[in-house]
């Protein structure tokens, strides 16, 4: 997240919140509004569902809330150095917060620019589901796009036999000092920006960047009963930090399959089974398929179409503190489309038996 659009955008109004808002309020709000503008469902609503996902990324976690309601705080009072974020050493006089004084008086006095620890950058993948997978719950394994360092230059940058040359704008120092009175103020040199100096023949495998693009795979546990449009998090499984900074999370977008035979009702499971008239009214046994063996249900005589049975235990598995939920099957009698004419007497006189008017 760049640092400049936590100045720019006011998160909590993305979410419809104020910045009082509690972690079940924003929770509740991000998932109502990622339903709504989810691009499976609602076509032309990327820009939309990315920026609904990018301020529950902030406000979703503790942390990353607290550092972007305190760069907020500090842009809005003006105590900030422009283009600092959290962590960034900056100082505000009319608060107290004087932030990391080793850094601010290093650069004052001329001191080199120590290197801060940088949290890596967030991910997000896509995971597609069959039904009973999504059910059942599965570890699986995603793909996502790394980088490691170019094996031509071994990460240097630096095309082999070339070297890198000395800013002589800031004599490899990567700053600039101005003379203010007393205290000498430091700012990032614009000839090197900040680097010391350059490279004088990029490698021709990574132009210079030192890295090269690779993948890696990490292995996702979701647990039973994950829903279609869920977002699962994994902390510490995205970019790796820099400067021994910790890595950043992983967020899965779950979408899952729907099912022929089957679909879902909170944590029960539904399905259907068709009975012959006859069957019905005079009481009958039927095999029904599960997602795991199939059951065999007793049908009583006289039940109606429509009728729902339960088979407990076979829906979603128990996890954690949610109860293991149920199969629930509506029998659907089936009624023949079409009589000869031996079978209508016979129906005329089971209707005439049971004391009801045929026309």
């Amino acid at each position: 997240m760049a640092e400049r659009e936590w100045f720019d955008t006011d998160y909590y109004k993305v979410l419809g919140l104020t910045s009082s808002a509690t972690d079940k309020e924003i929770t509740r709000a991000y998932r109502k509004l990622a339903k709504e503008h989810h691009p499976d469902t609602n076509r032309g609503s990327e820009e939309k569902f990315k920026e609904v996902s990018v301020a529950y990324d902030v406000l979703g976690d503790a942390e990353k809330r607290k550092e972007y309601d305190e760069m907020r705080r500090l842009g809005a009072s003006g105590g900030g150095f422009a283009g600092q974020g959290p962590g960034s050493g900056g100082f505000n006089f009319q608060s107290g917060d004087f932030g990391d004084l080793g850094d601010i008086f290093g650069g004052l006095f001329g001191g080199g620019r120590r290197q801060r620890a940088q949290r890596g950058a967030d991910l997000e993948t896509a995971l597609h589901l069959s039904f009973r997978d999504a059910v059942k719950g599965v570890t699986t394994t995603v793909t996502l796009p790394s980088a490691d360092a170019c094996h031509t230059c071994g990460g240097r940058g630096a095309a082999p036999g070339s070297g890198f040359e000395t800013c002589e704008r800031c004599q490899g120092r990567g700053v600039l000092n101005d003379d203010q009175g007393p205290f000498a103020m430091s700012s990032v040199c614009p000839v090197c920006q900040g680097r010391g100096g350059r490279i004088v023949t990029p490698c021709p495998t990574c132009h210079g960047t030192g890295r090269e693009p690779s993948s890696r795979r990490v292995n996702v546990r979701l647990p039973s009963g994950v829903i279609d449009g869920q977002r699962i998090r994994l902390k510490g499984k995205g970019n790796p930090g820099s400067q021994g900074g910790p890595a950043g999370d992983l967020f899965v977008d779950v979408h899952v399959a729907s099912d022929n035979h089957f679909d879902r009702r909170g944590r029960n499971v539904t399905t259907s089974v068709d009975v012959p008239l006859t069957a019905a009214m005079l009481g009958t046994a039927v095999e029904v398929a599960t997602l795991d063996d199939p059951v065999t249900l007793k049908i009583h005589a006289g039940t109606q179409s429509g009728t729902t049975l339960r088979v407990r235990g076979r829906g979603v598995p128990a996890s954690g503190k949610n109860p293991a939920g149920d199969l629930l099957v509506t029998v659907n009698v089936a009624i023949p489309k079409k009589l000869n004419k031996e079978q209508r007497v016979l129906v005329e006189k089971l209707a005439k038996a049971l004391n009801e008017e045929v026309q």
